[in-house]
């Protein structure tokens, strides 16, 4: 099953959305941040992905008045990032009510102390955040370009269970997410969860990666432009939970699955 992961990204306490990760490049939506963490729990959604765009900028969690409000929405789970580059700021968040953290220029920079953050918070607390542009990865709020790969990171960070991979290229562009990108992480890289992020700008983009066995997709900029709507995301999961207890009845009989995603009825 796909986990879909609605996604907001702050500046000054707003709601916003970044063009390929281009501060200048920046739609502003009239909409609480704590606002649409309850339409989304509303909807069923409950893991929030949270970028805190002014704590990338200045490498250190700015919106954490903002996280304290979204966190207390019933049944939230808040995954946040944006410049947790100590364990001061690592605390900070999880402090605040953040359930995951996703660290990336850190765990670009100094692997090893995010080996540690993983040994010490465990795997399903930290996430690892891997913004690539052209292959390689970027780092402080995608204003600096690396020569990692994010294999090659991976391979670095034992332990490691979980990570997003935005193709910043694609990202607020809703022009489709880098199908052969992921392709390659989840035959890389088969113990660990991927989240792919940046792209998605309807539901066939989505099914295109379900299709691949995709773990989780998170989806922003078509949500707040109304080319894809909570209510679509949710009847998703209704079908996908429906045909899982189909599966199970089927498997129970020794008889062939049908593949969900034919489906494509909404």
């Amino acid at each position: 099953m796909t986990e879909i992961v609605p996604a907001i990204d702050i500046i000054e306490g707003r709601c916003v959305r970044l063009t390929e990760g281009d501060y200048n490049r920046c739609s502003i939506y009239d909409v609480d941040p704590a606002d649409m963490v309850r339409r989304c729990v509303d909807h069923g959604f409950t893991r929030i992905h949270v970028v805190d765009l002014d704590g990338a900028k200045a490498s250190n969690p700015h919106n954490l008045k903002s996280l304290e409000k979204m966190a207390a929405v019933g049944c939230a789970r808040i995954e946040w990032g944006g410049g947790i580059k100590s364990e001061g700021a690592l605390n900070d968040i999880f402090n605040a009510g953040a359930s995951y953290a996703v660290v990336g220029s850190l765990a670009a920079r100094y692997p090893e102390t995010m080996s540690w953050w993983i040994a010490k918070y465990g795997g399903d607390k930290i996430v690892l955040g891997a913004d690539v542009r052209g292959g390689k990865i970027a780092v402080n709020g995608w204003l600096e370009s690396t020569e990692l790969t994010i294999e090659a990171l991976i391979g670095r960070l034992p332990g490691l269970r979980q990570a997003i991979c935005t193709e910043i290229s694609r990202d607020g562009t809703l022009s489709g997410p880098d199908i052969d990108l992921y392709k390659r992480l989840i035959s890389a890289c088969p113990d660990v969860i991927f989240t792919a992020s940046g792209g998605i700008g309807n539901m066939a983009h989505i099914e295109e990666l379900a299709a691949i066995g995709m773990p989780r997709i998170i989806v922003g900029k078509a949500l707040y432009e109304g080319r894809i709507s909570l209510k679509e995301l949710m009847s998703v999961h209704s079908r996908v939970g429906e045909e899982e207890r189909t599966a199970s009845v089927m498997q129970s009989r020794g008889e062939d699955l049908p593949n969900p995603l034919n489906n494509t009825n909404y």
